[in-house]
């Protein structure tokens, strides 16, 4: 049965876990705030949980090597487990450290998240191929409408467009209840809908900065808006925001499978970084 390992433990060589963010180690979050850009994702879950998001079975790990933090990962179930850049021999440890613990995916850099795979007891029931983006220079893009900040009133919309985004983005995640994260998010103003005639068209969430990193998501347009251009425009919108925020480098995850929003967001500025992928077992 997967067991947490104390806090103390930290300073013997292997991973060390906790279910209390008071007990992640200063050494740990340092070894994230070293790359914001690679680290985007548990340093942006770890954010949200002190803005007050509630995380049922919350694990956080951290692997100590050398004498030193060399790897972190953040699980917030029902999501995929974060996997950080970590070292070769970490990967395999990390694997045999959670057995026993419901793990449904993993979610990282490509190679990472392959190798860790390879060493789950559970077949790979399948993968999404994502690309990491940031931000160069911002260019400019041109629709009808405008944009604006989320608003309480808005929460219902939002929700719905953040259901129908994981129904169709994100599958395995479709069952997640996303109210709670919302009304947080249109609280920070993290939330950013285009509207053209009127009504809003398309949604863009951007993160407050951390470290000066910001990451565009989700980005999602109804079908019978689309093609227009409102996905771009809310984007753009959404970069704008994070910019304005503070955020000197800006970044966002794309689909492989999907060329259109890869072109769209190259477009707008963004470069690639990075390959990712996010994986789910059987």
């Amino acid at each position: 049965m997967f067991r947490l390992v104390p806090v103390c433990d930290a300073l013997r060589m292997g991973w060390s876990f906790t279910a209390d963010l008071q007990g992640f180690p200063a050494e740990a979050e340092a070894w994230l705030l070293r790359d914001p850009v690679r680290s985007t994702v548990p340093l942006t879950v770890l954010n949200r949980i002190r803005q007050g998001d509630e995380q049922n079975g919350m694990l956080l790990g951290w692997y100590t090597g050398g004498g030193a933090v060399a790897g972190v990962v953040v699980h917030t179930p029902p999501f995929p487990l974060i996997l950080g850049d970590l070292p070769g021999e970490a990967i395999g440890a990390l694997a045999e450290a959670l057995r026993g613990r419901e793990v449904r995916g993993v979610s990282g850099p490509r190679e990472t998240v392959a190798a860790f795979g390879a060493a789950w007891p559970r077949p790979v029931r399948d993968r999404m191929a994502m690309r990491l983006y940031r931000l160069g220079e911002l260019r400019p893009h041109a629709v009808d409408g405008e944009a604006r900040a989320a608003e309480a009133g808005d929460e219902e919309l939002v929700v719905a467009w953040y259901r129908a985004f994981f129904a169709e983005a994100e599958p395995a995640n479709a069952g997640v209840d996303p109210t709670t994260p919302v009304r947080g998010r249109i609280a920070e103003r993290e939330i950013v809908l285009w509207e053209a005639g009127g009504e809003p068209v398309a949604l863009a969430a951007l993160s407050s900065p951390i470290a000066g990193m910001s990451r565009i998501g989700p980005v999602y347009t109804p079908p019978r808006s689309r093609r227009r251009g409102y996905g771009a425009a809310a984007t753009h919108a959404a970069t704008r925001s994070a910019i304005d925020a503070g955020a000197e480098r800006v970044l966002l995850f794309t689909d492989l499978a999907n060329p259109t929003s890869n072109s769209i967001y190259q477009a707008l500025g963004y470069r690639p970084v990075d390959d990712y992928a996010s994986t789910h077992f059987g």
